[in-house]
Parts: structure tokens; C-alpha cells; sequence
């Protein structure tokens, strides 16, 4: 949990840093103070760091981006129609 906060409380600087760094129409020292700056953020704050987990359950494999849930936990609740506007395919 403490990566996610990380993330979160350093997002905003990250982006503008990023966007100094990767924008070419700036002087090129401008550029290299901004990723300077990036490269002293602590590890843990980068978005690559936070690992997906089902909301349900934890789990950490077979998850469902748009539904942040495991494959399991995802069947279970399609089957029951508490996902809407997802149900069981038959043909």
C-alpha cells in the first residue's frame, strides 16, 4: 500500500517533470534539470511500481483492468448479473 500512496502523492510532479524532459522546443539544460528532478523521486513512486490487485480478493494474477477484479471473482459476479452489461456467452 505504501508504493500506491507514493505514486499518488508524487504523480502530479512526475507528469510535469516528464512533460519538461520529453518536450524538445526547450533549451536543452531546462530538459536536463527535469530529469535530473525525476531521477531523485524515490523508487517507490513510480507508476510501473504498483502491482494490480483484485478489489475482492488481493490476488495478484489474471486480473481485469476495467473491473479490478480476478478472473474468478469476475466469472462469479458476470454469472450472478451483478456486473452490468456483462453476462454468460452461449451460442
Amino acid at each position: 500500500m505504501a508504493a500506491r500512496q507514493a505514486v499518488q502523492s508524487n504523480e502530479l510532479l512526475r507528469r510535469a517533470y516528464k512533460y519538461i524532459a520529453r518536450n524538445t522546443t526547450l533549451p536543452s539544460r531546462v530538459r536536463h534539470m527535469a530529469q535530473l528532478e525525476l531521477n531523485s523521486f524515490p523508487s517507490k513512486s513510480r507508476p510501473a511500481v504498483v502491482k494490480e490487485r483484485c478489489i475482492e480478493t488481493g490476488r495478484g494474477r489474471g486480473i481485469f483492468t476495467e473491473f479490478g477484479l480476478c478472473r474468478y471473482q469476475f466469472r462469479r459476479k458476470a454469472i450472478a448479473g451483478d456486473i452490468a452489461g456483462v453476462e454468460k456467452a452461449s451460442w
